[in-house]
């Protein structure tokens, strides 16, 4: 470190982070005092050179942030796509149940306390520290790194670690207990600050795959641009519709892989039973039905990215396969006698499942779980990052009007914004998306067809969020019914007064409700027999009940100055 480093008492760095001007400026004194300290007390036989410190947040479901202070550096930096993040699950594991701060050696691929004696020192390479993550630590000249975990009010929510180079002391301790209680006193000081504050850094720029990042998103982005460049198993978790697959197909594009392919295999539409053969391919005749020989997704990923989504639907026997798979990178296709294939393939996962509660209840690998936790991270929902909706909702509007190939632009009313803000969307971004499609069908018929666009507003958003509600499957059977009224007269809401007292309502509406019939069952004796008038279709008198109350429909249509719609429209005829 420079001469001109301060080395402040414990008492003097507390009154500075009082002062401190928010997270950056803590986070930057409190990595700057952790290199310090360790600068002045490791020793060992030769060179020690300390490298840098990293500030890692982390949530139940993965990484937060990531901040670096290189050694002489007076600004923090993101993690580049070189960056060595310390990627074990044991580690984290450790700090987390004991909260005692550990010491690694890379090269050994073990752990021990901070002041521990070698002989008492945990191999770990089986729960994350992988030859990929060792080599990308030895690149960076960090032979050695300890970590301590963070505490927050709600406990440990992160850790620091820093990185020192000895190649000399490889397998032998460095003098880590010579700062031990100066860094974790150091690190109780800064950790209520750190969990505290949000860090105010401005979004990274957005792009087609990611086209919006809010406040919320903008440090997972920052982490998820270095673990794109990894080659280790990234992690997703989040709520079904967060943008799991958005989000594995962003990192494969910023990949060194981005020029192979990207296959997804979700299995959720794989039974368990052909999960081993989609994964892995098979050859002709390895079971009844096997005419042909079929590549699985591990070979049409070949050279690029595989994301496997909802992993937490795996059968055992996929798991183990799965689990040999990521640790010896050779598989070998059902029926297959040869030797086993090489996989160049980077994979990605995603679940909205509790993995650790999976694993305590028996229904998931633990040794799987650790090889695949190895660069975890949760996409937060989408009521957690309210400021992303109206600019989430305007380019979903936008790519649905794009889509249709309609001239002008669709436009959002701000009215409609802040009604879809304020919604708490629990089928998050795919929710979103369907409604702002529904609502943009619904403006269609406000449209004037020679007019240079379509406006959205919000009692069109009023209308298609009517129908959340009756997608659902079961519950009660007129909620659909319900739903379908509450759009109408919310329609009819935002019109100048219509007359409707000439319109025979309920033959109108049994209209309706028979022409839905008949559509849903392809023919109008099913529909009759559908809705219990079988006596009907035997006395073969249904045919002028339909045309009747279809009529019926057809003036309530015209009464509102519109049409039937040319599916129902053809019962006439």
């Amino acid at each position: 470190m420079t001469n001109a480093d301060p080395r402040p008492g414990l008492d003097d760095f507390a009154r500075a982070l009082q002062k401190a001007g928010g997270f950056e400026a803590i986070a930057r004194a409190t990595l700057r005092r952790a290199l310090l300290l360790v600068d002045d007390a490791v020793r060992g036989p030769g060179r020690v050179r300390v490298r840098r410190a990293l500030l890692h947040l982390r949530g139940d479901g993965g990484y937060t942030g990531v901040w670096v202070l290189e050694r002489g550096a007076d600004a923090l930096s993101d993690p580049d796509p070189r960056s060595a993040l310390l990627p074990s699950a044991s580690v984290w594991h450790r700090l987390r149940t004991t909260g005692e701060p550990v010491a690694v050696d890379v090269t050994l691929r073990t752990m021990q306390s901070l002041d521990g004696a070698p002989e008492k020192a945990q191999w770990i390479d089986e729960h994350g520290l992988s030859d990929h993550s060792r080599g990308r630590l030895l690149e960076r000249d960090a032979t050695h790194t300890c970590a301590l975990p963070l505490r927050g009010p709600a406990g440990v929510t992160g850790m620091i670690s820093v990185e020192v180079g000895c190649r000399a002391a490889i397998g032998r301790p460095l003098a880590w207990g010579d700062c031990r209680a100066a860094l974790e006193a150091t690190v109780a000081v800064a950790g209520p600050y750190l969990a505290a504050l949000a860090p105010a850094r401005p979004p990274p720029e957005a792009d087609p795959l990611l086209p919006v990042i809010g406040a919320t998103m903008a440090p997972l982005v920052r982490v998820l641009r270095a673990f794109a460049a990894e080659e280790e198993t990234l992690l997703v978790r989040g709520e079904t519709g967060t943008g799991k697959s958005r989000i594995a197909r962003w990192c494969h594009a910023r990949s060194p892989r981005r020029e192979g392919p990207f296959e997804v295999l979700d299995l959720l539409a794989v039974p368990p039973e052909t999960q081993m053969g989609e994964l892995f391919g098979w050859k002709r005749g390895a079971f009844t039905g096997a005419v042909r020989d079929h590549d699985g997704f591990v070979a049409r990923a070949e050279g690029g990215t595989l994301f496997i989504d909802e992993v937490d639907k795996l059968s055992l026997e996929a798991q183990a396969a799965l689990l040999t798979l990521l640790e010896e990178r050779r598989y070998r296709a059902l029926g297959h006698g040869g030797r086993r294939l090489e996989a160049d393939v980077r994979f990605i996962v995603g679940t909205n499942a509790d993995l650790a509660g999976a694993v305590a209840e028996g229904t998931f690998r633990e040794d799987l779980y650790y090889r695949i936790n190895v660069l975890p991270l949760e996409l937060p929902p989408l009521r957690a990052r309210a400021d992303e909706i109206e600019a989430w909702a305007r380019f979903m509007l936008r790519r649905c009007h794009e889509s249709r190939r309609a001239a002008g632009a669709a436009q959002l009313d701000t009215d409609a914004e802040g009604l879809l803000a304020g919604q708490p969307w629990p089928g998050n971004l795919r929710q979103l998306d369907n409604c702002v499609r529904r609502a943009y069908t619904l403006a269609g018929l406000d449209a004037d067809p020679g007019g240079p666009g379509r406006r959205v507003t919000a009692h069109h958003i009023r209308a298609a969020l009517a129908f959340e509600s009756g997608r659902r499957a079961g519950g009660d059977p007129l909620q659909p019914l319900l739903d379908a009224a509450v759009a109408f007269v919310a329609r009819l809401a935002a019109d100048p007064p219509v007359d409707l007292s000439a319109v025979e309502w309920p033959g109108a509406l049994h209209g309706l409700l028979l022409g839905a019939a008949v559509l849903e069952t392809g023919g109008r004796d099913p529909a009759f027999e559908l809705l219990g008038y079988g006596r009907m279709v035997a006395n073969r008198n249904h045919h002028k009940a339909l045309l009747r109350d279809v009529g019926r429909l057809a003036a309530l249509a015209e009464a509102l100055g519109s049409g039937l719609p040319p599916t129902l429209k053809a019962l006439t005829g």
